[in-house]
């Protein structure tokens, strides 16, 4: 089938290969003519395992193409997904106007039967503008649908191409038989194509990374709770996970969530929630703690360190809001740093992926923050290490070569990387989330 996606950012850019990867024909959009011009020449703007490979392959291929042309996209097109950014405003609210303006655009260029579907993670309502955007401005039948994506950034290609589920909501039973036929290369084990309606589509999205959220927030209160009564995270952890109505995942304990979706959904939940005169406490109560939880590290710091850091030098290992991506939106990263500048100390920065990014979002600051490409010349000189994003190289390091580096032997380990047996045998002073320091 001929598809065009207009927006070639995270999920555009994965949807849109991945469609291709399954042997439709794709035009991917995007205003950007820099990102077009790197795109066509087989670079991808963004770190996603495999992402690189599928796109150079696919376009070698002729099943993928890039254009700032909305009109020459759709017009080879039968299906526009929409899946432009919707960044939140300052009162929490997404912003729409990415959304209806390339809903416009689309309705305004097709030449024949479409189908407009909304990718792009929106507020329960949104279907319905641009519905009425969509039959405001086109000359042809045009249905509107939504298909929320669930992709989890360092794993994208695989959740796209091995999906829990997929999501339809839809009004027209032409549209749905279309998006079923092209989604069904995904989901040959029998994993279920859900069909409801379009607000419930598009809730369901945010109620899946709100529960995520809340996850989260909650093991991360637990480990603090077992830090004030002398008991171990990992134990409550695996007891509670063990329960197969609960389930082990998202309950890591660590220094907080981040990124592009959870924080920006948990808000524009709650907006909604607002809107609507509904107050949801359970949500605005996990904002707080993850916003408390990006500063325990510092705390940490500061409780062996004293309160003025001045002189204090600190290696960083891992900046990106998680590992397998470069991507340092709300990055918990971001507030350790600020937090230990204003205390006086200076940072040296190490990430595997995310260290340019870095560079771009927080410069030099007086020469008070340096970035070094190998993790070992991060902490040279420095008086402690900071654990922060679990980068799998980090997991299994050479702790006498980190014991020789450093002024002296002490490690805050923001993810429970390590073993404090282990740290207490090579002795290093270790503290880590809800588990007793060493």
């Amino acid at each position: 089938m001929n598809i065009a996606v207009i927006g070639t950012g995270y999920v555009g850019l994965v949807s849109g290969t991945c469609y291709a990867e399954s042997g439709n024909e794709v035009i991917c959009v995007d205003i950007d003519p820099n990102r077009i011009a790197m795109l066509n020449e087989g670079k991808v703007p963004i770190y996603e395992p495999g992402l690189e490979e599928l796109v150079r392959r696919n376009k070698a291929e002729g099943r993928l193409q890039f254009t700032e042309d909305t009109a020459v996209a759709v017009a080879q097109s039968m299906v526009s997904f929409i899946a432009v950014g919707t960044p939140p405003g300052t009162n929490g609210a997404a912003d729409l106007s990415g959304v209806f303006k390339a809903a416009e655009q689309v309705a305004k260029t097709v030449t024949g039967y479409h189908v407009v579907v909304v990718k792009s993670t929106v507020p329960v309502g949104t279907n319905d503008k641009v519905r009425e955007i969509v039959t405001r401005n086109a000359k042809f039948q045009v249905d509107v649908c939504s298909v929320p994506e669930f992709l989890k950034e360092g794993s994208a290609i695989e959740d796209f191409m091995r999906p829990d589920r997929i999501v339809i909501g839809s009004l027209s039973e032409r549209a749905t038989a279309i998006l079923k036929e092209i989604h069904a290369p995904f989901v040959r084990t029998d994993n279920p194509i859900l069909v409801m309606d379009p607000r419930s589509s598009e809730l369901t999205k945010y109620a899946s990374n709100a529960m995520l959220a809340l996850r989260i927030s909650f093991i991360n209160d637990m480990a603090n709770l077992c830090d004030a009564v002398g008991a171990d995270i990992n134990s409550v952890r695996r007891g509670l996970g063990a329960d197969r109505r609960i389930g082990s995942s998202f309950l890591f304990p660590g220094i907080g969530y981040g990124g592009s979706c959870f924080p920006k959904d948990v808000q524009a939940l709650v907006h909604t929630a607002t809107e609507h005169n509904l107050d949801f406490a359970l949500l605005r109560a996990a904002e707080a703690v993850n916003a408390r939880q990006k500063r325990l590290l510092p705390f940490r710091v500061k409780q062996h360190f004293g309160e003025n850091l001045e002189g204090r030098t600190f290696a960083l290992w891992g900046l990106a809001f998680k590992p397998r991506t470069d991507d340092m939106r709300e990055a918990p990263s971001i507030v350790v740093i600020d937090e230990l500048l204003k205390a006086g100390a200076k940072c040296q920065l190490h990430d595997p992926e995310a260290l340019d990014n870095t560079r771009t979002l927080l410069g030099e600051r007086d020469g008070r923050l340096s970035y070094h490409r190998l993790n070992y010349e991060a902490l040279h000189g420095a008086d402690a290490l900071l654990i922060l994003t679990e980068w799998n190289e980090f997991r299994h390091p050479n702790f006498q070569r980190i014991k020789a580096e450093l002024k002296q032997p002490v490690i805050f380990d923001g993810r429970n990387l390590y073993d404090p047996d282990l740290m207490k045998a090579l002795d290093i002073n270790y503290y880590s989330i809800g588990r007793k320091p060493v």
